[in-house]
């Protein structure tokens, strides 16, 4: 089948369409229908008749944008209606829930009078947070968005103008960096002088480019004074007339350090190209077809060429969903009156500094793990980064309060919170823990110091303030990994080659010379195993956590911390949890890493361990025994284990969280069975630490929970231990290193 054909057939699944509409509060009693609808909802209505604002507070207004069009000027499809232009707009509402969690209704207008579709989206004024124009030919597009602008008190938007503008100008301000040129000092030149080209040329002087220094073209040639004297332009070209000769595109570009192509594929040619300054800038961004192919123009000259386009094939898409959903964020979560130019000028300053970080491995990842790193063939960050999140919309979220049109203020440091938890649950409860870190950081050893992700996450460590990193490895090998990633670090490197390790040799001869360990094997084992290496650091008090495992099995990971470091005083075990986290609460799962068939003493110590890591998270434990028996429903050598182990917790006086079990795992976790059936469980609400009664049920109950339940994942994470030691899974990425640095140093302070 055809791409043409695939996106018939994906449309037309049932049901049809691409959004939905559901609900976001309780509808399964009649209470619950009566306080949604008649008689409940008269309250609020009420409410809000006195104050308006309180919509904001009683109903979805403030995280609800409509995408409206008329269809007259589709991307790629010209005018083909309101009715036709549907897909798109539920497309583009697609983006904004996707990318900013943003509700939209799509809203297509049978209307061409600008006058008349003004009055019709101004009127819908009560319905949305803020208004997307979207697909509304020129010229009428220019007056339609001023005027909505004007009496409309919520952010107005036409994406087709200010999105390429926005998204080009950072790659534009990364591009001039790259090059070694200042925006003031450039000429550019514009093929192309509809919405997007005005727009991006309005936008660039914003950026510092002088307005004398822009020249551009239509169809027709050059906007010159004299075709303004012929009346050939329309009113919103006037401001780039020049007084220059007529001329067409290629006396536009002669000479010029910058190319911005918004108009139709293929009209510059490699000769264009070489006509240009030094180190020439081309964003070439006519879709489907560029003004001229990436590689033509790479080839072109034998200096740099730094090249963007509109297609995903190609280095440096400059995409429009890299600004609307995120812009929009930032202004509905202040409340703001307009998206302004200081917003937008935040937007585009943000997306070019968040180029410039290293980018996470889920990134590369789904992008078919290109190499993505700050220079000429990565100007501006992917739509699937994360990142653009926090950092667009607290940019947008902070110029609208600085400009003066928020009507509400977020504190920027709590607001990035907010946001992170709007993307996952996990990250929500990554913060809390990355928050105390922060606060008094640890020295973390990292075992594969010299592996480039370990190296990366080192960095991202000590910039984020999250703990102070000791890397074991190779100097040579370290020093050239931050040097290619330009990374801002300077390690510091334990090199087992070079540097005096004796007294570790020693530490360790004396912890294992009664386990056959001979002192020259123990000299061995420091300079060749940085398992050991790290752990006797740890256990000499030169650093204060490990973190292992990223290029090793579990268990060999697990040996020498064991070996060296052991279990903390009245603990014999160690054990391996997982916090799952899903969109409405958190749940710890253990064991599912070491002890593969623990007694009832071990669930107990795992219970104790598991408890108190929940509340490094803030999270107050309430524990539950896992077997396939509720209760003593079934009675045999399994399903006492998890009983004895449940009675021994409630019969300890220092043991301060509820507990209960023997009991199945949606008794555990369904609020309705525990008061129903069992209204004599200990758990007065469904349980968050799930203690599974082997290895084998922790590791598949995790996994298909994670899986099949669209848990998000942090761990697994090692308690038990006498000082903070974590055991990476193989393959983890930075973020899962980061996070896990971040367990560690919280189990450091703790101790």
């Amino acid at each position: 089948m055809s791409l043409e054909d695939d996106a018939r057939a994906y449309h037309r699944e049932e049901p049809p369409g691409k959004i939905e509409i559901s609900t976001t509060k309780s509808t399964s009693t009649q209470r619950d229908l009566s306080l949604a609808y008649s008689p409940g909802v008269a309250a609020p209505c009420l409410d809000i008749a006195d104050d308006a604002d309180r919509a904001y507070e009683y109903t979805a207004k403030g995280n609800l944008v409509g995408v409206v069009s008329n269809g007259s000027a589709v991307l790629g499809l010209g005018d083909i209606g309101g009715q036709a232009s549907k897909p798109v707009m539920e497309g583009k509402g697609v983006l904004f829930k996707r990318f900013a969690d943003i509700d939209v209704f799509d809203v297509e207008l049978d209307v061409d009078d600008p006058d008349e579709f003004v009055r019709t989206v101004s009127a819908m004024e009560p319905t949305f947070g803020g208004v997307n124009l979207e697909d509304i030919s020129a010229p009428e597009c220019f007056e339609i968005e001023q005027r909505l602008r004007e009496e409309m008190s919520i952010p107005v938007f036409h994406d087709d103008q200010h999105g390429t503008a926005i998204i080009s100008g950072a790659a534009l301000l990364n591009a001039l960096d790259i090059v070694g040129k200042e925006p003031e000092s450039i000429r550019v030149a514009f093929a192309g002088a509809g919405a997007a080209a005005t727009a991006t040329a309005r936008f660039y002087r914003s950026l510092g480019v002088r307005a004398e220094n822009i020249v551009m073209c239509d169809i027709d040639g050059i906007l010159t004074t004299e075709r303004e004297a012929k009346g050939a332009l329309d009113d919103h070209h006037r401001e780039f007339v020049r007084d220059v000769p007529p001329g067409g595109l290629e006396d536009a570009i002669d000479g010029a350090d910058v190319l911005v192509g918004l108009s139709a594929g293929g009209i510059v040619s490699p000769e264009m190209v070489r006509s240009m300054a030094d180190d020439p800038i081309i964003f070439a961004m006519a879709n489907p077809d560029p003004e001229i192919g990436y590689e033509e123009a790479k080839n072109a000259r034998d200096d740099t060429v730094v090249m963007a386009t509109g297609r995903s094939d190609y280095p440096n898409q400059v995409n429009n969903v890299l600004g609307f959903p995120f812009i929009f964020r930032g202004a509905l979560d202040v409340r703001a009156t307009e998206i302004n130019e200081a917003m937008k000028v935040a937007a585009a300053e943000a997306l070019a500094d968040l180029a410039r970080e290293d980018v996470p491995d889920a990134v590369v990842k789904a992008y078919g793990d290109q190499t993505l790193q700050f220079g000429p063939e990565y100007l501006i960050p992917k739509p699937l980064d994360t990142r653009v999140l926090f950092e667009v919309s607290s940019a947008v979220a902070k110029a609208a309060m600085e400009s003066g049109v928020a009507r509400d203020r977020v504190e920027l440091d709590s607001y990035r919170e907010y946001l992170e938890g709007r993307v996952g649950k996990s990250l929500e409860m990554m913060r809390v823990v990355l928050n105390k870190a922060q606060s008094d950081p640890k020295r973390v050893v990292l075992a594969e110091g010299d592996d480039e992700k370990t190296i990366r996450a080192a960095a991202r460590m000590e910039t984020d303030g999250i703990a102070e990193p000791l890397l074991v490895g190779d100097s040579e090998r370290i020093e050239s990994v931050v040097a290619e990633r330009g990374l801002d670090f300077e390690p510091r490197i334990v090199d087992p080659s070079v540097d005096v390790l004796e007294s570790y040799a020693e530490r360790l001869y004396r912890r294992r010379r009664r386990k056959g360990v001979t002192r020259r094997e123990a000299a061995s084992l420091v300079r060749t195993d940085p398992n050991y290496l790290a752990s006797v650091m740890v256990d000499a008090g030169d650093a204060d956590a490990m973190l292992t495992g990223l290029t090793h099995h579990y268990g060999p990971a697990l040996r020498a911390p064991l070996q060296v470091i052991g279990t903390r005083e009245g603990a014999n075990y160690a054990a391996g949890v997982y916090l799952l986290a899903f969109p409405d609460r958190v749940v710890f799962c253990a064991d599912a890493t070491v002890n593969q068939d623990p007694t009832a003493d071990v669930l107990a110590e795992i219970a104790r361990h598991t408890a108190d890591l929940a509340r490094r998270f803030n999270v107050e434990p309430r524990v539950a025994m896992l077997s396939y028996s509720n209760f003593g429903s079934v009675d045999n050598e399994g399903t006492r284990k998890p009983r004895e182990a449940a009675r021994a917790l409630r019969r300890d006086p220092a043991v301060d969280f509820p507990v209960d079990g023997e009991m199945q795992a949606d008794t555990a976790v369904v609020e309705e069975i525990l008061d129903g059936t069992y209204e004599f469980s200990t758990l007065a609400e469904p349980a968050n630490v799930l203690i599974f009664p082997n290895l084998e049920a922790g590791n598949i109950g995790y996994k298909l929970l994670q899986r099949l339940g669209g848990a998000e994942t942090i761990g697994p994470m090692l308690v038990g231990m006498d000082k903070p030691v974590h055991v990476l899974q193989r393959g983890d990425e930075v973020k899962d290193i980061v996070n896990l640095a971040g367990v560690a140093v919280v189990d450091a302070q703790e101790e």
